[in-house]
């Protein structure tokens, strides 16, 4: 017989049951399954895992493509420019950073002159930054000139690197501002060698300058510039010396032919043949070069022969650290003689270079403490101007260097205050330390500035922590640039130091000898014999 087969009775609670009990049978029960677990990109999550909550940087190091072959090619590069004088490392990406304004021009074609202009409170290192440029373009043949260092900073590296030291002030060095420096020699020899235009050249270059520096020495001497007559007959009365005098002549030597009254300073005088006309006239010259030959407020730093001639085949600095901080009138006239004579050495190597004469040689002028000379009196921004616009088709790189863009305005004609804030406007790049928040406004007028790079400057200028244990606490802002080229955002960079440069940017030597004889005076002596 068959299997018989009873009917079931289906109810929607039987079909439900046999579902799951099919199902439970089909997969696999939930002791059975395996949970992955992985890292992320902190560590492990959770209790007890060990996250970190801040990742730290990871050291980067530099090789050229033989020590770090296995590794290159890499799969990003650096966000600053590879070319200049190293100066330090990028502030967020650790990158070395390499600048300076002859290299960016020359080499990379990133600035249109070869010049910058740097800002920054006092403290903050912008003098150690000059240094290292003037240091590493020493090393690829450019030739340093710090014209004019009033506080003897850049004595050390400049004497450390084979250079020539010049030092101008009352009773230790003297600049005639009426020498044309090698001047006439070159020209002559120009003229031998078949080249007379250039000779033409190099002699009008040096009236240009003579002249243009007894002028400023009369601006500052009376705080206001001499009249278009007085100018001409200074003009006049410089030709005449030429052709008279024998040798170098000093101001004393000008004065005498303004006051012998030849005829031709009674032309330009105009005084129609009365000698009381022409006294009238030069009255008021007569005095004040009187005073800078006899004395007066800018001494008799200018009115002797040169004492040390400049060299034009080195590294030269002329220190001028023995004048006194309080006599600012001395400063900037010792400033502009320095200028003006620095730049005429750079002009007979170029003439001598063009002609084949010499080797080519290329300098990186320094002009700091720019503000002082800008306040000597009416017109001086027009002096310096002229004694720095120099071309760029001629081989030199300058940097100017102030502390504010308010020391630069801080001029009482307008005409001047736009003309000073030329000075940043055509540099090919601004450097900028530390600078309180009140430079903002001025500064962002002559270069753009996000204001997350305001920010950063701002926040540099903040004194150090107090420290209750008398530690030598440096600024948050000291060594800390922001590098800006025109619109581009600014490259932050931290100037890092080398053993030899420490010892060479210690600004506070004159405190080492007294606090060691002072720890001498206050040891307790030992009586002779005494254990």
């Amino acid at each position: 017989m068959g299997r018989r087969l009873h009917p079931v009775k289906m109810t929607a609670k039987t079909v439900m049951t046999a579902i799951r009990a099919g199902g439970a049978q089909s997969s696999p029960t939930k002791s059975s399954k395996v949970h992955g677990r992985a890292p992320g990109s902190r560590g492990w999550a959770g209790r007890g895992g060990g996250a970190a909550a801040l990742v730290p940087a990871v050291r980067e190091y530099r090789g050229t493509t033989v020590q770090v072959c296995g590794l290159w090619p890499f799969s990003s590069g650096t966000s600053s420019p590879m070319v200049g004088v190293p100066l330090g490392r990028h502030e967020e990406t650790q990158a070395t950073v390499c600048c300076d304004p002859i290299s960016w021009f020359q080499r990379a074609h990133l600035i249109s002159n070869p010049s910058a202009f740097i800002l920054g409170k006092p403290g903050l290192g912008k003098s150690t930054l000059v240094r290292r440029m003037m240091l590493g373009l020493s090393g690829q043949g450019v030739h340093p000139l710090v014209l004019g260092d009033l506080k003897g900073e850049h004595v050390d590296a400049v004497r450390a690197i084979g250079g020539q030291v010049i030092e101008l002030g009352r009773g230790r060095g003297y600049l005639n501002i009426l020498d044309p420096g090698q001047a006439i020699e070159v020209a002559q020899l120009l003229e031998e060698r078949g080249h007379h235009e250039a000779a033409v050249r190099v002699r009008a270059d040096a009236h240009g300058r003579r002249l243009n520096m007894v002028v400023s020495l009369i601006t500052i001497s009376r705080n206001s510039p001499p009249t278009d007559q007085e100018q001409t007959i200074l003009d006049r009365a410089l030709r005449v010396l030429d052709d008279r005098f024998d040798g170098v002549p000093v101001l004393k030597d000008l004065l005498d032919v303004i006051t012998g009254a030849p005829d031709e300073l009674r032309q330009v005088a105009l005084d129609r043949g009365n000698m009381t006309v022409y006294l009238q006239e030069t009255r008021a010259l007569e005095a004040t070069l009187l005073g800078l030959t006899g004395g007066g407020k800018l001494g008799e730093i200018f009115s002797r022969q040169t004492t040390n001639p400049m060299s034009r085949d080195r590294a030269v600095v002329f220190d001028v650290s023995s004048i006194d901080e309080t006599e600012t009138d001395l400063q900037a006239a010792v400033l502009l003689a320095c200028w003006s004579y620095g730049f005429g050495t750079v002009n007979v190597a170029n003439a001598l270079a063009d002609a084949g004469l010499e080797p080519r040689r290329n300098y990186f002028v320094v002009l700091d403490e720019l503000w002082r000379a800008l306040r000597a009196g009416k017109g001086m921004v027009d002096r310096v101007d002229a004694l720095t616009r120099l071309n760029r088709s001629v081989g030199v790189g300058q940097v100017m260097i102030s502390h504010t863009m308010s020391d630069l305005l801080a001029l009482p004609a307008e005409e001047d205050r736009m003309k000073a804030r030329g000075f940043v406007e055509r540099s090919g790049m601004v450097i900028c330390g530390g600078l309180p928040a009140s430079e903002m406004p001025l500064l962002t007028a002559a270069i753009p500035l996000s204001r997350q790079e305001q920010q950063k400057l701002i926040s540099w200028q903040d004194p150090p922590a107090w420290d209750s244990r008398g530690g030598d606490v440096e600024p948050p802002g000291r060594g800390k640039f922001l590098i800006k080229v025109g619109g581009r955002p600014g490259i932050p960079v931290q100037i890092g130091l080398t053993s030899i440069e420490a010892s060479l940017n210690d600004t506070n030597k004159r405190w080492h000898a007294p606090a060691e004889s002072l720890l001498e005076a206050t040891a307790p002596v030992q009586e002779e014999g005494a254990a």
